[in-house]
């Protein structure tokens, strides 16, 4: 008889600090496990108990996530029982059965579902977005094994007499393609039979988003109302370049807790990558002119009630950039540049004021947390001094 247990996997810790929960399922004397798509730090995890802790922001949901897929796993053993295995077992659980075990769209709204339950709402967007555009091209669901060549240069021939873009398209293309390899490791269709061999995913050269130092200088000198949504856009866009191009996101996400020893300690949630950013005098005038004392964040962008990276806090996020980009692109034609400013210009604009300055490509790459050069090579030297970067990213922003 197999039994099954809820355990954090501390084995492989992910690039944030995280653990998967998983469930270790023993069967005569083999361990198989099935990952249960949470993952969580180590101080969130009753090990008595095998449940999350109150302390976490979502313990009841994903509490109650666990104990309804437990109890899923210990059914669908007891109806394999002498017929067990753990291919079966993993198929049962997740609700595969002959008729539509290849359903493209089923596949992609389980996988949407999962990145739903542990607020990986940017991603499940993505994959809800790219499933609904071949799905609309289609017609009507198609099984996995339809998806080949033929149908894929259809989907991209369509998308281009709508008028869509080469790098819509290829982000379209990237994220089915990725809904596919998942099904070629849940073996629900044969790697045998991989469409994209064939398909080329091309991206374009976006054109150029920064902005000079003399436009910079131009736009901080605009005569706006204080507190005035033009006004707050404007400082939203400096702090960013103030901070070394942090994206909104991360800039919204910013809390008090972030300031440590007069430095901006963030982890990028595009990159999960860890950000340490010197906090000048510029970027603190800023952030104490728009911080509202009883709020947690630093920003008034998100209140301190609104759960971290789900549904709400995309969209409120969305919508505010959508304001902020609507007022850039008005101070765009206000100091006369050719570029249509955006949020995300700050990071271009960054990184060109410090290449004007003369500094390195690699310099610059550190400082924005890209890699430069050979990966491999990368690997056997040290990073920049941070007081390189620091003195760098001072004489970028002093106008």
């Amino acid at each position: 008889m197999a039994t099954v247990k809820t355990t954090l996997d501390t084995r492989r810790p992910k690039v944030n600090g995280a653990y998967n929960i998983i469930f270790k399922i023993r069967h005569h004397s083999k361990v198989y496990t099935i990952n249960s798509g949470i993952a969580i730090l180590d101080r969130y995890w009753d090990y008595e108990h095998s449940k999350i802790t109150k302390q976490h922001p979502n313990s009841k949901l994903l509490n109650l996530k666990l104990l309804k897929d437990y109890f899923k796993i210990e059914k669908a053993m007891l109806t394999l029982d002498d017929d067990f295995t753990i291919e079966k077992l993993r198929n049962n659980f997740k609700g595969i059965a002959p008729n539509t075990s290849k359903s493209f769209k089923k596949h992609a709204q389980k996988l949407i579902d999962e990145l739903m339950a542990t607020n990986k709402t940017g991603n499940a967007i993505v994959y809800r977005t790219a499933t609904n555009r071949l799905l609309e091209f289609c017609g009507k669901d198609i099984m996995l094994n339809e998806i080949d060549y033929k149908l894929l240069d259809k989907f991209i021939h369509h998308l281009q007499l709508k008028g869509l873009k080469q790098n819509s398209i290829s982000n379209y293309l990237r994220t089915i393609r990725a809904i596919y390899n998942k099904a070629i490791k849940y073996k629900l269709v044969d790697r045998s039979s991989h469409p994209f061999y064939d398909i080329s995913i091309k991206s374009q050269k976006t054109a150029n988003k920064a902005i000079t130092k003399e436009n910079l200088e131009r736009l901080i000198s605009l005569p706006l109302e204080e507190d005035s949504a033009s006004w707050k856009a404007l400082n939203y866009f400096m702090l960013s370049f103030y901070l070394r191009g942090i994206s909104f996101t991360d800039m919204a996400y910013l809390k008090r807790s972030n300031i440590i020893n007069g430095r901006v300690e963030y982890i990028r949630r595009k990159t999960h990558k860890h950000y340490s950013v010197k906090l000048f005098g510029n970027a603190k005038s800023i952030i104490n002119n728009l911080h509202e004392m009883d709020q947690d964040y630093l920003l008034p962008v998100l209140n301190n009630s609104i759960v971290e990276d789900s549904l709400d806090a995309k969209r409120i996020i969305k919508q505010w950039i959508k304001t902020t980009n609507k007022y850039l692109k008005r101070f765009s034609g206000e100091i006369k540049t050719s570029v249509i400013i955006t949020t995300y210009s700050s990071r271009y604009s960054f990184a060109n004021v410090a290449k004007q300055l003369g500094y390195s490509n690699e310099l610059i790459a550190e400082a924005l947390g890209h890699s430069y050069g050979n990966k491999t090579t990368a690997i056997y030297l040290d990073s920049f001094d941070t007081n390189k970067i620091d003195d760098m990213h001072f004489k970028v922003i002093s106008f």
